[in-house]
């Protein structure tokens, strides 16, 4: 069962309802809410139906569980984005150092204490 709801709970939750409600109007309670739930299944069914009408045959090739949002970890694409840098145009031979790449507040930090002006960008503003 899903959210963490077990027989023993279910039962409780039975047992709760008999004294709130009552006996005499607990099967009207049971029958409205079995009438709730059939027809939340139908909506759901009603609008899945109607997906795969508007989508067409593109409906089965579509990869639902990619599209879960469970299963956006933010920490996981940012360091996805942070770490993902373009190939290199010519690879450095294996005595050749890797290029050291300056950080932007490196960058403006440097450009001050030589006295020049930190870059402007007239877009960004």
């Amino acid at each position: 069962m899903s959210w963490g709801l077990t027989i023993e709970k279910l039962l409780l939750i039975g047992l709760i309802a008999v004294i709130l409600i009552g006996p005499d109007r607990l099967p009207g309670y049971a029958a409205q809410f079995g009438r709730l739930v059939r027809s939340l299944r139908d909506m759901a069914n009603g609008a899945k139906t109607r997906m795969r009408e508007e989508m067409g045959p593109d409906y089965d090739d579509v990869d639902w569980k990619k599209l879960d949002p469970r299963q956006y970890d933010p920490r996981r694409i940012i360091r996805e984005a942070l770490t993902d840098e373009p190939a290199p145009a010519a690879r450095p031979g294996p005595g050749a150092a890797a290029p050291v790449r300056e950080s932007a507040y490196a960058q403006r930090q440097r450009l001050i204490r030589e006295g020049r002006p930190a870059p402007f960008d007239s877009e960004a503003t």
